[in-house]
């Protein structure tokens, strides 16, 4: 699975109560640990974290989540400041974190956001072990089934390389990022990476307009669709499989664009199996009905957007802040947008900042990227 000249750390499946205990009282006192979760949202309609991965530099240990039933001295481990938390890509497992357990974080350091800011071109995991560490990792599992039981060896071997080799990364590109004077910018992006928090999903029964492909129906396709989209979820939610493994996003187009009415014309709809047909076409006909049936003054329709008056004043200001940032990110060796992204743009250019003191006053401008990009922004803004 891995090709690499690199030490392999002793691994553990942690299962039980007391071997978690143990194993925080031995990280707890180590000023650098390595975290990762793996979560099913791909095969579970009902998403939570199925494994936890820590890695110090003398242990690495995959811990079982649905055995290990107190799992607070993670929390405690995240929140305390004597211990640096590293993660890669690491803002969905602090939602998850915050979702399903009220874990925070107090102090990280994220390997991708470090590669972002040292204009690596690629920043996968994989990509950057291997130019910085000398690992090749198998993608074999990344779509795995994480809450399958018993997890096979070779799973567990997986996962365990998510985090075993990510001290040593972090150490390469801390050094990178010292080296060029970047640390700064990352130590503020990483404070911001701390107060991610848990954003729940809209409920307000407005998530079939959200369906990709959903803006090519006509307002009687919608209601179609309307009926079908929690007709969907209800099952997913019975059978605690991810929605799109029920019926995919483009079966449910196919049934709202030309609605069947009968068994036999659902079983010719592409995308729905057989066993479906069977089991649930009664329902699912009935649903299809009752869209068909919504009275025209019913029917749901997209909202429309609000259209933005024209402001050429404001136009010109972004498109000048644009070419000094554009300017700047050449120079660095950055992608424009890892530099300063459009919407921090927009909000110069809405806030008209005439002094330099006054750029401390835009919330989406970060504290580094006002002391790199500010004095330009404020000649861009002079005209």
């Amino acid at each position: 699975m891995v090709r690499t000249s690199n030490r392999r750390l002793p691994q553990r499946y942690v299962r039980s109560n007391e071997e978690f205990a143990a194993l925080m009282r031995r990280v707890r006192r180590e000023p650098l640990v390595a975290m990762d979760t793996e979560a099913a949202s791909f095969h579970r309609h009902i998403d939570r974290i199925y494994l936890i991965q820590l890695s110090s530099h003398s242990e690495t240990a995959v811990v079982d989540p649905l055995t290990v039933t107190d799992v607070s001295g993670l929390g405690t481990l995240l929140a305390d400041p004597a211990v640096e938390v590293v993660f890669h890509d690491g803002d969905y497992d602090l939602r998850i974190l915050d979702r399903d357990y009220g874990f925070h974080a107090r102090r990280l350091f994220d390997t991708r956001i470090a590669a972002h800011l040292l204009g690596e071109p690629a920043v996968g995991l994989a990509a950057l072990l291997e130019k910085h560490v000398g690992v090749t990792l198998d993608k074999k599992y990344q779509r795995a089934d994480w809450s399958r039981r018993p997890l096979p060896s070779e799973m567990l071997e997986y996962a365990a390389t998510d985090t075993c080799y990510l001290l040593a990364l972090r150490e390469r590109l801390r050094a990178e990022l010292e080296k060029l004077g970047r640390l700064s910018w990352a130590e503020e992006e990483f404070r911001r990476l701390e107060g991610v928090r848990w954003t729940p999903g809209e409920t307000n029964g407005g998530a079939f307009l959200r369906i990709k492909g959903a803006r090519a129906l006509n307002r009687r396709g919608l209601a179609v669709l309307r009926e079908l989209v929690p007709w969907r979820e209800a099952i997913a939610a019975d059978l605690d499989r991810a929605s799109f493994r029920v019926v995919s996003n483009e079966a449910l187009l196919a049934l709202s664009a030309s609605p069947p009415r009968t068994s036999e014309e659902l079983a010719k709809v592409r995308g729905l199996s057989p066993r479906l047909v069977t089991e649930r076409g009664p329902s699912l006909l009935d649903v299809i009905q009752r869209g068909l049936t919504v009275p025209e003054k019913d029917l749901p329709r997209f909202p429309r957007s609000e259209r933005r008056l024209a402001d050429p004043a404001f136009d010109l200001a972004v498109e000048r802040l644009k070419r000094a940032r554009n300017e700047m990110a050449e120079r660095l060796h950055l992608e424009p947008g890892v530099l300063c992204p459009k919407g921090t743009l927009e909000a110069v250019a809405r806030a008209r900042p005439k002094k330099a003191g006054a750029l401390g006053d835009i919330p989406e401008l970060r504290k580094w990227q006002a002391e790199l990009l500010g004095e330009r922004f404020l000649e861009a803004l002079a005209g």
